[in-house]
């Protein structure tokens, strides 16, 4: 174990003495939090829209006066001689709401009373949103000049929104926006190191010296292990604050997950790095491991079930999938052991292989001459 810390302690003295790779390591990811964990949303928000009334009743004003009570929708406004459509060509506005004439008779006879949303779908999720938000507003209208309406139907439903009942973007993505950051920087500074070992070839210093490869990797990884965990309390402490998260039940299986996540990582950036003796090479393989999949195919965006079949299967090989659902689950759900046992397992595994194929690549220090 000496000789285990001593490698360790070099690597870390190493980026110490680095002020641009203990910023990229430390400093660097709390910026991407904060600005992906904002700037990400799931709801919309002072959507512009415009209204051509028709009607010009009292019935058509509340209604629009129920449009613009909604954080949703922000009506502007519009001449009524020029067409609808012009708007969202002209990106004036994303939605048209058109109320046609006896608007208000049919409203106040109880008839079905039809109006026309015009929304513009160049923003697939957007529009599926603005349609969605329109239809509660509508519903909302209905019940209000009708309370008989609601109760008429067969099935009403009471829904309660768990977790996150504010539906507040930024304490979904938070979580996911922390797991990528982790996923990131420490793996890249373990691939770099180890890359740049190949590429001067001191490594062969350490071929004709006495350390063993496991006592080598093990070094190497501790070392990126501390920069993750450290990285881990920092980002951490973000989203206990900034975010407004808290720990939701028992925080043992973030704690385990977050140290066998961190041995993952800089076994990864380990191996990339002692396969890949290049530098470049090597920042180009992290990224696709460390950001793409992790980015696309973990969970963080959209839930793995909506990804393609054909693609599906290679989320069960993305080990930032498994640690994202434990920090949610830690920070939002509180499931705890008898939920996420299994995501904590195969987060050790994934990291064992990665440690057994960096080993394999460098078992030849081991032979005898």
């Amino acid at each position: 174990m000496r000789r285990v810390f001593a490698q360790a302690r070099k690597e870390i003295t190493q980026i110490l003495r680095d002020p641009l790779a203990l910023t990229l390591a430390l400093v660097l990811p709390l910026f991407l939090l904060m600005l992906m964990g904002t700037a990400l949303s799931l709801t919309v928000s002072n959507l512009p829209m415009i209204v051509q009334d028709l009607d010009s009743s009292a019935a058509s004003r509340e209604y629009i006066d129920a449009f613009r009570a909604s954080i949703s929708f922000h009506v502007v406004a519009w001449p009524v001689e020029i067409a609808p459509q012009q708007a969202l060509t002209s990106n004036a506005a994303r939605a048209a709401l058109i109320i046609p004439r006896g608007f208000g008779h049919h409203v106040a006879r109880g008839q079905g009373a039809n109006v026309q949303l015009l929304v513009d779908a160049t923003d697939a999720n957007t529009a599926r949103l603005v349609q969605g938000y329109a239809a509660q507003i509508s519903r909302a209208f209905v019940q209000s000049k009708s309370p008989g309406a609601a109760a008429s139907q067969p099935v009403n439903a009471d829904i309660r929104l768990w977790f996150n009942p504010g539906r507040i973007s930024k304490q979904f993505y938070g979580p996911g926006i922390f797991v990528l950051g982790i996923s990131m920087f420490p793996p890249l500074l373990a691939a770099l190191a180890m890359a740049k070992e190949g590429q001067q070839k001191t490594i062969l210093q350490v071929y004709v010296s006495s350390i063993s490869v496991h006592e080598f990797l093990l070094g190497k990884i501790f070392a990126f292990m501390l920069i993750a965990l450290g990285e881990c309390c920092l980002s951490l402490g973000l989203l206990l604050t900034y975010f407004g998260l808290h720990f939701a039940g028992d925080p043992t299986p973030f704690i385990v997950a977050s140290i066998l996540y961190a041995f993952c990582v800089a076994t990864f950036g380990t191996l990339v790095g002692s396969r890949i003796p290049n530098q470049a090479a090597a920042i180009q393989a992290v990224s696709l491991g460390g950001f793409v999949l992790s980015f696309l195919l973990s969970g963080l965006i959209f839930p793995v079930e909506n990804i393609p079949p054909g693609l599906r299967w290679i989320s069960n090989l993305v080990w930032a999938r498994y640690y994202v659902e434990v920090v949610r689950d830690a920070l939002l759900q509180g499931g705890g052991w008898p939920a996420m046992w299994n995501r904590v397992l195969v987060i050790g595994v994934i990291g064992g292989v990665f440690y057994l194929l960096a080993w394999r690549g460098m078992r030849r220090m081991q032979l005898k001459a």
